[in-house]
């Protein structure tokens, strides 16, 4: 294969449009190709020399495709996935990955069979914010951690109609904004002892999961994942909480909201958090905080580093190995939140 690679994209929703034909679009090495949805006009006025497949079979028989990006509901991944490395085709899968470990694991079988790259849009691991406290930790500045604390909220009172908030396999606020806390989670600490969630429907004619907090249990460590439907402000993204001091950071990283309206990724300031972390620490018996700068973000970082993978054999920068760890945690929390206690998580 050379560059650049020729993109389907499968699914034209929000994720599709907003974030992931930008994203596709600005990386040298990959060009938007095709686009399977049923709003060909939409498409066509947004990219008009794309090609616009009515199905994903439509893209998979195309020979010129060389890497699918599926973009669908969460409950279609699977099939989508499993058709596209069939094909024979590089396939990169929005979060979840699935919506069961089972599902998960065959796709493991398949790209292995296939010898294909499988690849999953944990996409905020190039959060600004959260690549600051990864810098934090790297340089031992808050010490041994203690307690992490990581946040996902918004305020959104009324239930959508749409499938993201029906009771459908993948539907709810678990399946939505799980899997990026959990990753981040884990790129930091790896796979905890045992998982402890509660999950609640508390929007009147919620069906489905719009509040979750998570409880991960690491010998010493405790990690608190959260998130809700109806939170209008007041918390942190981050608190983290060590031998030697303390970080605080509040607002969400500025990416999705600057391609929400329109900004294409690397125009002047993107990925820039004007709302900047604190960092606290105690001497001689006296607390002391200052500004602590948050670091430019750049999902531009994943999409570059899938493109890499394929052509030059560089690393993945989203092993699926490491997404199905994230849906074994899914999977777990779920099941603690149905049971009412804390489940180990076997084998780390």
């Amino acid at each position: 294969m050379s560059a650049p690679l020729n993109v389907a994209l499968v699914g034209y929703g929000y994720a599709g449009r907003t974030i992931h034909a930008p994203l596709i679009q600005a990386s040298p090495r990959l060009k938007l190709h095709t686009i399977v949805s049923s709003k060909a006009e939409q498409v066509v006025a947004d990219y008009p020399g794309v090609v616009v497949a009515s199905d994903t079979m439509q893209a998979l028989a195309d020979a010129q495709i060389d890497l699918v990006v599926i973009a669908s509901p969460n409950n279609s991944h699977f099939m989508h996935a499993d058709s596209a490395l069939a094909a024979g085709k590089h396939v990169v899968v929005d979060k979840p990955f699935t919506v069961t470990v089972s599902e998960a694991q065959q796709l493991l079988v398949q790209a292995k069979h296939h010898q294909r790259l499988l690849s999953v849009f944990h996409n905020r691991r190039w959060d600004a914010d959260f690549l600051t406290v990864q810098q934090l930790l790297a340089a031992g500045t808050l010490g041994d951690i203690a307690l992490f604390e990581s946040r996902f909220e918004r305020y959104r009172p009324q239930v959508q109609v749409r499938w993201r908030e029906s009771d459908v396999a993948g539907g709810g606020l678990w399946y939505d904004l799980g899997p990026h806390l959990l990753d981040q989670a884990l790129q930091l600490f790896g796979m905890p002892h045992a998982i402890h969630a509660d999950l609640a429907c508390q929007r009147p004619g919620a069906v489905t999961p719009d509040y979750f907090h998570v409880l991960l249990r690491y010998p010493r460590l405790r990690v608190r994942l959260s998130g809700s439907c109806l939170i209008s402000g007041g918390s942190p993204r981050f608190a983290v909480h060590g031998s030697l001091g303390s970080y605080v950071k509040y607002g969400l990283d500025s990416q999705e909201a600057m391609l929400k309206r329109g900004q294409q990724p690397g125009e002047s300031g993107w990925g820039d958090d004007p709302l900047h972390g604190m960092h606290y620490w105690q001497q001689d018996g006296e607390e002391h905080g200052t500004v602590y700068p948050t670091v430019p973000g750049d999902y531009r970082c994943y999409y570059d580093a899938v493109a890499a993978a394929i052509l030059d054999g560089a690393a993945n920068p989203v092993p699926a190995e490491q997404a199905t760890q994230v849906m074994r945690l899914i999977e777990l929390g779920a099941d603690s939140a149905r049971r009412g206690h804390e489940l180990p998580v076997n084998g780390y």
